[in-house]
């Protein structure tokens, strides 16, 4: 039973193991689903889905097995396609402030009424319907639908208006949760604090009570209280950010500076040091985004005094034509000192033991149509810019520590 949708659920990237599947089917076995649509999606998502990072893939999967059965919460692509308007997304702040103003005021609301309502609806209505009391369409006043001039209710599809609905359906609640989605300021600090590295070893003075060191003085002291201070344990990993700037990364200058400013809020590190690149590292690195000719550093000078026990995240999306990476002469924006960009790589790796490179639009497995984004991937360990991919980029960097 429900066969199609384990195999979905699988293609969608759940790991559902058979023993799991067994649980869902015992349940149902016991009546735990009862008879409602609704209660077999709670159900079935609390046996199979141990994260929610996986809730929105789940939906999917749910949503793509049972889109032709009516339920409480079940709203066909169709109906969704008929209320998802553009241009009604596009009503400027003034036109939405207006008709707020001309809603007259609404009786307290019965709200299962009104999902009494909607079910009725559902089972009727076989066509589009904007404007109008009755139908769920837009722009109208009845209680479902969406851009309309009815407060409360229940919003489907659109875009969030006067922000009075009790209930929003069609909508992916759970995408925010993902694991491989692109990374805002926090998802950033959190992953960041995998670099840590603890260490007393530090020239820095001693600040803290030693508790056991004291209680042992105290006690060789004849019980006459001796204190014993130590030097507080301070995160000993040194970063070095590079980030590629301008052209093709221009779309993800915004994540850029999220990056950025989570690396100087952490403020625990012992040094960070950040840099610029267009494309990819040749024999200078720019001090700003603008990568402007002259504000730079050798990288040469990097080698020297930038030791190698630093970590090093790069991060780009490694889309350059063949020349940029493999000629001498293939860097437009700057000197390249003589070397291709590949070999300017190759000795950022001989310097620095632990590099990792972060894709924002990494291409899955192999990808011929981008030659250099292929070898970068043979030269350094990438992973793509997502939740999961930082995760497993902070794991590699902190591995064998």
């Amino acid at each position: 039973m429900f066969t199609t949708f384990f195999h979905t659920c699988r293609n969608k990237g759940l790991t559902i193991s058979l023993n799991e599947w067994l649980t869902l089917q015992s349940a149902l076995d016991h009546g735990l689903g009862g008879s409602s649509l609704t209660q077999f999606y709670y159900l079935s998502r609390m046996i199979l889905v141990k994260s929610e990072t996986e809730f929105d893939r789940f939906d999917q999967a749910f949503e793509e097995c049972f889109k032709d059965i009516r339920s409480d919460n079940i709203i066909t692509k169709e109906m969704l396609r008929w209320l998802d308007k553009e241009d009604l997304k596009a009503l400027a702040e003034e036109e939405q402030r207006g008709m707020l103003n001309r809603l007259e005021e609404s009786p307290l609301i019965d709200k299962e009424e009104v999902e009494q309502k909607l079910k009725e609806r559902q089972k009727d209505q076989d066509s589009e319907h904007n404007g109008g009391n009755y139908w769920i369409g837009t722009m109208g006043k009845t209680s479902f639908g969406n851009t309309g001039g009815n407060m409360g209710g229940i919003r489907i599809g659109g875009v969030t208006g006067h922000q009075s609905a009790f209930a929003v359906l069609g909508s992916h609640k759970y995408k925010d949760f993902r694991d491989d989605r692109i990374l805002d300021n926090r998802q950033f600090q959190m992953a960041l604090r995998k670099l840590r590295q603890f260490s007393a070893k530090l020239d820095i003075p001693k600040t803290e009570l030693d508790i056991d060191g004291t209680i042992d003085k105290t006690c060789s002291n004849g019980g006459c209280l001796q204190i014993v201070m130590e030097r507080p344990r301070k995160n000993s990993v040194k970063l070095l950010l590079l980030m590629d700037s301008g052209g093709t990364m221009i779309p993800y200058s915004s994540l850029m500076n999220e990056l950025f400013q989570s690396v100087h809020k952490d403020n625990h590190y012992k040094e960070v040091k950040c840099y610029y690149f267009h494309n990819c590292i040749y024999s200078k690195l720019y001090n700003s985004p603008e990568c402007e000719n002259g504000d730079w550093i050798d990288t040469e000078w990097m080698f020297r005094n930038l030791s190698s026990d630093y970590k090093v995240i790069i991060v780009g999306d490694a889309a350059m034509a063949p020349e940029e990476l493999y000629s001498a002469t293939g860097n437009y924006r700057g000197p390249n000192g003589g070397l291709s960009g590949w070999e300017w790589l190759k000795l950022m790796k001989r310097h620095y033991k632990r590099i990792v490179w972060l894709n924002p639009k990494m291409a899955p497995g192999a990808a011929p149509w981008r030659e250099a984004e292929t070898a970068v991937k043979e030269l350094f360990p990438m992973y793509k810019l997502t939740v999961a991919g930082l995760q497993k980029a902070m794991q590699t960097l902190m591995a064998g520590r």
